[in-house]
């Protein structure tokens, strides 16, 4: 019923109801483990087009609160833009207890928040749409003081199955090609592994209080990344400063991919998730 009530909640494209039931399922999954609970006052840092922020306003209920911030604009995203997604939320029964940020840079000077604002501060499937391990760590960094708990999800770089070496593999070419880009909007600009996550954590000030791997083999994001990749990794005539070797490289790794696709079935990465407090 929860599923049903919050999908129903989201600007879901035509014909896109089961993807979106799958999306929130799991979702729903990581709030649980991270023990977010009615009442509480929420920060998700990278809300993109809600998918967490709407299972979150339905879990903390209007006793709780949720505010998105995102440094994307509202006309990003498709085929639902940020924007068309949050007004679509905000008018939805969830509406009072979400607010919802665009073109909101975390580590600008203009963001802040009173000391223990939040209960929990949400870190949910972006941190691969990060620059560098030193801006997670800036992140980690300035967001200690506005919450008691710092609540991480991941895709899980430590495949468990065969079926998941597509994905990973589709993530690495990904990685590798944005090393050579100083200009990206790419799912993945740098892929963090957990044990990098775990690092960088400790080294700013958090102490991991419970971790574990969610697995949701369901998800869609496995299928739509390795598509993304095959369809627009393989013209690197752009990449001039890059080596020949790396380029060899790369048409190689998109050749396994392809090979990968057609002899696996898919399924997505597990989920590396944490809760962590200030130390």
């Amino acid at each position: 019923m929860a599923v049903k009530e919050i999908v129903e909640c989201m600007a879901v494209f035509p014909g896109g109801e089961e993807v979106q039931r799958i999306q929130t399922e799991h979702r729903l999954k990581l709030i649980d483990f991270w023990g977010i609970s009615k009442g509480s006052k929420v920060l998700e840092i990278g809300c993109g087009q809600g998918d967490t922020t709407a299972a979150l306003a339905y879990t903390v209920g209007k006793q709780g609160s949720v505010i998105g911030l995102d440094i994307a604009t509202p006309s990003y995203g498709s085929p639902v833009t940020l924007g068309e997604a949050a007004a679509h939320l905000k008018q939805s029964p969830l509406g009072s207890q979400t607010e919802i940020r665009f073109e909101c840079d975390v580590l600008s000077e203009d963001v802040d928040f009173p000391p223990g604002t939040f209960d929990f501060i949400v870190f949910s499937h972006c941190s691969w749409y990060l620059e560098s391990f030193e801006t997670l760590a800036a992140i980690f960094s300035k967001i200690k003081k506005w919450g008691g708990k710092l609540c991480f999800a991941e895709w899980d770089t430590r495949i468990q199955t065969i079926e998941q070496y597509p994905h990973f593999l589709a993530v690495l070419i990904q990685s590798h090609y944005e090393c050579f880009k100083t200009d990206s909007l790419a799912n993945v600009r740098t892929l963090f592994t957990p044990m990098d996550v775990e690092r960088i954590a400790k080294s700013t000030g958090w102490s991991i209080q419970r971790e574990g791997t969610i697995v949701s083999p369901e998800l869609q994001d496995g299928e739509w990344e390795i598509e993304m990749t095959l369809s627009e990794y393989k013209d690197l005539h752009n990449l001039t400063e890059v080596p020949d070797k790396v380029k060899s490289l790369l048409h190689a790794e998109i050749q396994l991919l392809e090979e990968a696709r057609n002899q696996h079935s898919i399924k997505p990465l597990s989920t590396y998730a944490f809760v962590a407090t200030c130390e």
